[in-house]
């Protein structure tokens, strides 16, 4: 699985960072940004609850 953040849309409110640090991270402009190019199987659901919870629907996963 992979994650994309569409960083036009992102707020920046951290919420992604928070549920899945593995996964997520917010970058010196204070956007999501993914962290893996391959989501690793254990952070695979904390990663879709990060998609399924972005206030703006900046994730997607796939």
């Amino acid at each position: 699985m992979k994650a994309i953040v569409d960083k036009d849309t992102c707020i920046g409110c951290g919420l992604c960072e928070s549920l899945c640090p593995e996964v997520f991270k917010l970058d010196e402009e204070g956007k999501a940004t993914v962290i893996v190019e391959v989501i690793p199987s254990p952070s695979e659901a904390c990663a879709k609850t990060a998609q399924e919870d972005c206030p703006v629907n900046a994730i997607t996963v796939k």
